[in-house]
């Protein structure tokens, strides 16, 4: 069996990895204000102090979440597996990502009182946790979020000017390429599909185009992208004026909220924005061996802290789904109530990969993928590309179609970026964004006709509902039962194409494709009646962003 990737050994992170070697667990810690810092950083994120030290803690924390995996495989270690996080003592606020052995998963209970011990390989220990032969009569009480989730809204910056950039930029055009489980073609091809369906959607040739923007940009492998922005305009001959391309930017439809920037500081008039996957087609090349892929044996830029014990980012987002459900009483049903929305959505949408019907027992039934997310929880891996054309507002009036007018955008960061490091209760880097959204605008959440949420796992929509505003932060249980509330009929319609757990993993840009649809009256069979605003949000555990769209005259 393959050994597990280890950390890059830096002058910043040895004194971690090696602690092991006398048994003792080290962080460092600011002189100035006495907190922990985890990961090493160069200054205290709490008061910005530069007198950093290193210091030895006890090793023992608290239980604060876990997932036993069951699905996803790591290398150098077998599933049924078991990644957790552990709040430091000395300092509660300090999350490792961890592996807690010495114990069946059966066993473990959140508060649980854990202690380190390390496992060396090479030259590294990794500190895990096993269980501290005492336990108290009761679990402890688990840490809260700094910020909690309900403080976050608090903490949001008002707008600088009463000038909103949004209102001058629209989206004019929206195309889709072929999508399916394995087409087989490649992603680039796949790109310039979906690039001409939207130019000549908005009534434009590609000699208007003079802006391009992408996610996630060139060098991005495992399927997603076609080679960013510079194999676009190599393809097509654009010649921009202006194009912007990568991760670090508000989730998957970034690209958007970029162009639109663009537009309305007049350097472009029309962007092309895309977005490719082909994630099917990448798995299943691997399988036949026609694309290898290599683990690195030593990681680092911020996945040595996740890693060497397995952890990925459906583990983040099942332990989110399940301190929800230890906090506010969330249930497996509830989840499921998403999900069974999504997929009666899906039979009226003939692009959706998954129709058939899906019964509440059919999801709990379903296999375990990592607790408490099943297979129903789980978007679908597919092949698609998704592009939509940005427009400067007197530009979009002249063209065929009524313009998709941009109310308000929310991208405030607040919560901690780390996924270990942040919110436990939701996905994180959803709750700042959806604040920010509601300060940009007179409208509110009542306000709201269809909503468009990401929901690459069910707990990501689950968490935007509640940041939005939809229902209060924990009340989802109540607010989802019976799935009647998300239904098309229903006080907030959700996802009407099927979203990414039916209609296929388009990553963020087939909910803007689909509000363009629905606010143009074009859905169909699943059109939602009156559908006027729409809110669309971007992103899993990235940055995320937020888009409140309006229908144009």
């Amino acid at each position: 069996m393959a050994r597990r990737p280890l950390p890059l050994l830096t002058e910043e992170n040895e004194f971690f990895w090696t602690s092991g070697a006398d048994g003792r667990l080290r962080f460092q810690k600011c002189e100035a204000c006495s907190a922990l810092i985890h990961p090493p950083q160069p200054v205290c994120r709490h008061c910005r102090g530069h007198g950093l030290t290193v210091t030895e803690v006890a090793g023992t924390g608290t239980l604060i979440s876990f997932t036993v995996n069951e699905r996803f495989s790591a290398p150098g270690l077998q599933t049924p597996y078991v990644v957790a996080r552990v709040a430091v003592d000395e300092d509660p606020r300090v999350r490792l990502t961890t592996t807690i052995v010495g114990c069946e998963p059966s066993a473990l209970r959140l508060g649980m009182r854990v202690e380190v011990v390390f496992e060396q390989i090479e030259d590294v220990w990794l500190p895990l946790f096993r269980p501290c032969a005492e336990q108290p009569a009761e679990p402890a009480a688990l840490p809260p979020d700094d910020p909690g989730p309900e403080r976050v809204a608090a903490l949001v910056r008002p707008p600088v000017s009463s000038e909103r950039f949004e209102h001058k930029a629209a989206l004019t055009g929206t195309g889709a390429s072929r999508i399916g489980r394995r087409l087989g073609l490649p992603p680039l091809a796949l790109t310039v599909e979906a690039c001409e369906q939207a130019v000549a959607d908005a009534g434009l040739t590609m000699d208007d185009i003079d802006g391009l923007a992408g996610y996630p940009g060139a060098g991005i492998t495992a399927g997603f992208g076609e080679g960013g922005v510079a194999a676009v305009e190599s393809a097509l001959g654009i010649r921009p004026t202006w194009h912007n391309g990568g991760t670090e930017t508000f989730g998957p439809a970034g690209s958007v909220i970029a162009a639109m920037l663009a537009v309305a500081g007049g350097l472009a008039r029309h962007v092309l924005c895309f977005r490719t996957v082909w994630e099917a087609t990448h798995a299943q090349q691997i399988r036949d061996g026609r694309r290898t892929v290599t683990s690195p044996d030593r990681v680092t830029d911020g996945a040595e802290w996740r890693a060497p014990f397995g952890a990925l980012a459906p583990h983040a987002l099942a332990q989110n789904a399940q301190r929800h459900f230890h906090e506010y009483g969330t249930t497996r049903e509830t989840l499921g109530w998403i999900a069974l929305n999504q997929r009666a959505n899906a039979a009226l949408n003939p692009e959706a990969i998954y129709r058939e019907p899906l019964t509440m027992d059919d999801y709990l039934s379903a296999r375990t993928i990592t607790t408490p997310l099943g297979l129903y929880d789980c978007d679908v891996p597919c092949d698609a590309s998704i592009a939509v054309v940005v427009s400067a507002v007197d530009a979009a009036r002249d063209l065929p179609k009524p313009p998709v007018l941009v109310e308000a955008v929310g991208t405030q960061l607040i919560e901690r970026l780390e996924w270990d490091q942040s919110t436990a209760t939701h996905e994180p880097q959803v709750l700042a964004q959806a604040a920010h959204l509601w300060t940009r605008t007179d409208l509110g959440p009542d306000d709201v006709d269809v909503a468009l949420l990401y929901d690459g796992f069910t707990i990501n929509c689950l968490s935007w509902i509640e940041a939005l505003g939809f229902c209060g932060i924990g009340e989802a249980k109540d607010f989802l039962q019976g799935g009647k509330n998300i239904a098309r009929d229903g006080v907030l319609p959700v996802n009407p194409h099927g979203g990414q757990l039916s209609h296929g993993r388009t990553h963020g840009m087939g909910l803007i494709r689909e509000a363009i649809t629905q606010l143009r009256g074009e859905g169909g069979a699943r059109q939602i009646a009156g559908a006027r605003t729409a809110v669309v949000s971007s992103g899993g555990l990235t940055p995320s962003g937020v888009l409140l769209l309006r229908a144009g005259a």
